[in-house]
């Protein structure tokens, strides 16, 4: 929990910075966040090559590795239809479609504003980012309360790379492999269910 805190924290104070402060290019501008982002899968990396463990985790799962990314799919697009019962401004169609972005929201936003519009596309960048924000600071009690492959559900295509680190600490280096290959398996899925969804 404190680690959660920390991160809510971090996140605080860099928006209050970047609304309240003039601070230089290099933090606006450049691809900093992304590099420091490489620079923890680097070392998450490094914590899996090091544990000598964490591999015979995928040599145990087989073929149930692939019931994670399975189960996020049809979870996630069960919730999404399941929500838009409560939204009367947006279809169940579209709903799905928001729900199919996975927590990619860079990739799902683009392609749902391409095709549904400005408003569609928006809402599917917030509630991706929502996604996220919640997998990094709810970590630790969803491991507490539904098990250690909690947080890569929750996580999505997003455990792989910004919630890797986090899902690592709580749930343990053995599953750090099983998020990675979840994750990727979610990012190849979004563009095909988004565009399945919306044509």
């Amino acid at each position: 929990m404190k680690g959660s805190l920390t991160i809510l924290c971090c996140f605080i104070l860099g928006v209050f910075a970047g609304l309240f402060f003039e601070l230089p290019a290099f933090a606006t501008e450049s691809d900093l966040s992304l590099w420091v982002l490489y620079a923890l899968i680097f070392f998450v990396g490094i914590g899996i090559g090091g544990d000598t463990t964490t591999f015979s985790v995928l040599k145990k799962s087989n073929v149930r590795i692939f019931i994670i990314p399975a189960a996020v799919i049809v979870g996630s697009l069960a919730g999404a239809a399941g929500v838009s019962i409560f939204l009367p401004d947006v279809s169940m169609k579209d709903a799905m479609a928001i729900g199919s972005g996975l927590g990619y929201y860079s990739l799902s936003s683009i392609y749902i504003t391409e095709m549904r519009g400005e408003v569609l596309g928006t809402i599917a960048l917030l509630s991706n980012i929502m996604r996220e924000i919640f997998t990094l600071l709810a970590a630790p009690l969803l491991v507490a309360w539904f098990g250690r492959t909690a947080p890569i559900a929750s996580a999505g295509a997003t455990a792989m790379d910004t919630t890797l680190p986090i899902i690592t600490i709580n749930s343990g280096k053995e599953f750090s492999i099983i998020a990675l290959f979840s994750g990727v398996v979610l990012t190849i899925a979004v563009p095909i269910l988004v565009t399945f969804i919306l044509t």
